[in-house]
């Protein structure tokens, strides 16, 4: 609904403006004999770009967030699932094994499972989950173990832990979108925009017609760079599993 509330507010703010407008050219009629002036055309367009301007900024630094923090997730998933893999060398021998098959299956999972799920933002499946608890118990240790090898487990134990939140932050941002208020504001402004730019005159028409190309050239550009990166895992310019695969395979 908030998209809806947020059109049926932009129209009335509209309405409201041309209401004022109508009842000012009533009232106050421009006079014969005064020459008609573009300086507030001039000073609307020039605000419709400023403002356009800072909704693209907003929407890209937006998009650049939620992938930068999906690629550090990601690459803090994979570091601590890989100092896991290199802690089963200080457990007992009976334990080393299961606990780099877990790992490596966990990984594989990752991978080949929910990477292409993310990208096309599809909901994970609860399999991740049991694979990682797998691995927790993969990890433990009885009463027979060494102190040592007690403290090798203690910190394969914290090092899941931070699997486990990276897996949830990895979890979150594979799941967000640009706001649908955003993406209104992108469409109209660009149009806006571009719509002001045949309200002054230019003298060369070739002049015109490239600085109306390029414009929109440019707009274009802008708006599809931000649905590219609105995909934090997308195939494009989102993250890619480099982070898991450079350990694993």
């Amino acid at each position: 609904m908030a998209l809806f509330e947020t059109l049926f507010v932009v129209l009335g703010v509209a309405l409201l403006g041309a209401l004022a407008v109508v009842v000012k050219t009533r009232l106050f009629p421009v006079a014969e004999d005064e020459e008609p002036r573009e300086d507030v055309a001039e000073y609307i367009a020039m605000m419709v770009s400023v403002l356009y301007a800072i909704v693209l900024g907003l929407c890209l630094v937006s998009v650049w967030d939620t992938r930068t923090a999906a690629s550090d997730n990601a690459q803090a998933e994979a570091s601590a699932l890989h100092q896991t893999y290199l802690l089963a060398d200080a457990l007992p021998g009976d334990r080393r094994e299961p606990l780099r098959a877990a790992a490596r299956t966990y990984a594989d999972h990752v991978v080949d499972v929910e990477w292409p799920m993310m990208a096309a933002r599809q909901p994970l499946d609860p399999s991740g989950w049991r694979l990682l608890e797998l691995l927790r118990q993969a990890g433990e240790v009885g009463d027979t173990a060494t102190v040592s090898q007690q403290i090798a487990a203690q910190e394969v134990l914290a090092q899941l832990g931070n699997v486990d939140d990276a897996r949830r932050s990895r979890e979150a941002a594979a799941q967000e979108r640009l706001s649908p208020v955003l993406w209104t504001g992108l469409i109209l402004g660009g149009f806006l925009t571009l719509a002001f730019m045949f309200i002054f005159g230019i003298s060369r028409s070739t002049t015109h017609v490239v600085m109306v190309m390029g414009l929109a050239g440019f707009i274009a550009f802008t708006v599809l760079l931000i649905h590219q990166l609105d995909a934090p895992f997308g195939e494009v310019l989102g993250t890619t599993p480099d982070a898991f695969t450079r350990y694993f395979v």
